[in-house]
């Protein structure tokens, strides 16, 4: 039995050929939104932690920190976070004088945990640290009352785009412990 595979491939190469190297139709424009697409997308993750501030004892559970970009400032945290993304219940981008802020709704036992902290921390500082294809630290509120809500809100030192990144990301993060509780 002979079966004639010549014309086929020479067909299937050509074809390959022109896709990869982009000649055919739209297939420079689709190759540049893919590009895009893979640098952010809606369905990235982000972490979002906060760290207490502490003061260096010298042990491998603190060390500093450089809180911001341009007025920096170095802050000893502690290496643990005490919250994190897995307890976001919603997280969105507000509107606030000026410019915006971001406002973290958490879980019950999250809000619990952040009333604990605030509660027994009153004066020290919380580091907020985000990781969203690049890992900073956003932004270091002082704790001057008990937050007894879950609700924390903060003024991050980032533009819109990458707010509106982190919080799309812890979301996704957000959405997908629920969906792991269910």
């Amino acid at each position: 039995m002979r079966i004639r595979v010549g014309p086929f491939n020479t067909n299937l190469g050509i074809a390959l050929a022109l896709v990869a190297g982009g000649l055919l139709a739209g297939g420079c424009a689709s190759h540049k939104s893919k590009e895009k697409s893979e640098k952010y997308s809606k369905h990235d993750q982000a972490s979002l932690r906060l760290h207490l501030e502490v003061n260096a004892d010298g042990s491998e559970d603190n060390g500093p920190v450089a809180i911001g970009r341009e007025r920096s400032f170095t802050l000893n945290v502690q290496k643990k976070a005490f919250l994190t993304e897995f307890e976001v219940e919603r997280a969105t981008v507000v509107e606030s004088m000026g410019g915006f802020s971001i406002s973290i709704r958490y879980s019950k036992e999250g809000g619990w945990i952040l009333e604990q902290y605030t509660t027994a921390n009153k004066g020290k500082h919380m580091a907020i640290a985000a990781e969203f294809g690049q890992m900073r630290w956003l932004a270091a509120p002082m704790i001057t009352q008990r937050i007894g809500d879950g609700l924390l809100v903060f003024t991050p030192d980032a533009s819109r785009a990458e707010a509106e990144r982190i919080v799309s990301g812890v979301n996704r993060v957000a959405e997908l412990v629920r969906k792991g509780r269910k």
